[in-house]
């Protein structure tokens, strides 16, 4: 049969074979575009040279679904021994031993990863070699509904407060229901550090808007608010990956925006899927701006100012 046929994707210097290419992963219907595993593969090529630098020296966790995203989900944080010698590993502490997550630092491991069915790649906010030291900062900016409205405004002022701490920020949609704002760090904090600060930008908010705004981490705390969710900023914590797919109807993508963009009346959490973000990614919205990482000691001292 043809569904059961396999074939090669050439990646670098490496081949990649890929099993049942047209394999359905993500039924169509109701409006949402039928994609195949070879869908997944062509657009995983096209998007490497965007993606690859936000996944390179980071451990992942990979949400891998066989049977398609109407399937059962599999969070995998080990890497199987049945994967190749050439996937790069790292074994990072965990409690009670040591975990060693894939690496993805090459298009061949990408693709390799496509087939495997690993509809989204999940990565650590620090990097193989200082694990406990992130050189990022995630604010997810989670709606109580799918109000994406609220998203907008949070969003605007949050980046109008890191700016009066002035700490660039990169804005994203997270291809699921809201956006997620990154701030680069140098990597000089502990996690510890960088999660006690995030907690502080998000109180402060919150204290400025507890009508609209809230850090309570029970769902049944938060009312209608829209909630700041800084929970990722801890060790062996993940964040979806930039361009990555999410296991949802239609395959839409997380995807770096220009923080004009928040304006754009047609933005929304889902905006693009595997069909136009390879577009998007090629007008670099945030221009290099995750290489200008910051030390956290002169905007904590600004924030204390703001706080009284």
């Amino acid at each position: 049969m043809s569904g059961d046929r396999s074939r090669t994707v050439r990646a670098g210097r490496r081949t990649v074979e890929i099993h049942r290419p047209d394999k359905v992963l993500f039924p169509g219907g109701g409006g949402a575009g039928e994609y195949t595993k070879g869908d997944l593969v062509e657009y995983h090529r096209a998007v490497a040279p965007y993606m690859l630098p936000h996944l390179r020296g980071r451990p992942l966790m990979l949400d891998r679904r066989p049977d398609g995203i109407g399937g059962p989900a599999f969070m995998q944080k080990n890497t199987p021994d049945s994967y190749p010698d050439w996937i790069t590993r790292a074994e990072v502490a965990k409690e009670g031993g040591t975990v060693t997550h894939t690496v993805c630092d090459s298009a061949a491991t990408l693709l390799f990863l496509v087939d495997q069915a690993s509809i989204t790649l999940h990565r650590w906010l620090s990097r193989t070699h200082r694990t406990g030291h992130p050189d990022r900062l995630v604010f997810d900016l989670d709606p109580s509904g799918d109000d994406f409205g609220a998203v907008r405004e949070a969003a605007r002022l949050l980046g109008e407060l890191l700016e009066e701490l002035k700490l660039p920020s990169a804005l994203m949609t997270t291809g699921s229901r809201g956006l997620h704002v990154i701030v680069p760090l140098t990597g000089n904090h502990d996690f510890d550090d960088v999660r006690a600060f995030a907690r502080d930008v998000a109180d402060t908010l919150a204290g400025a808007h507890p009508d609209r705004l809230t850090t309570a981490a029970r769902k049944k705390d938060r009312g209608d608010r829209l909630y700041l969710d800084i929970q990722r900023n801890a060790y062996a914590q993940t964040a979806v990956a930039p361009y990555t797919v999410r296991a949802l109807p239609g395959a839409p993508v997380a995807v770096p925006v220009s923080w004009d963009r928040l304006d754009d009346p047609e933005l929304h959490a889902r905006r693009w899927t595997v069909a136009d973000a390879v577009e998007q990614a090629r007008t670099d919205p945030w221009d290099g701006l995750l290489s200008r990482g910051r030390s956290l000691g002169p905007a904590r001292r600004r924030l204390a100012g703001l706080r009284g």
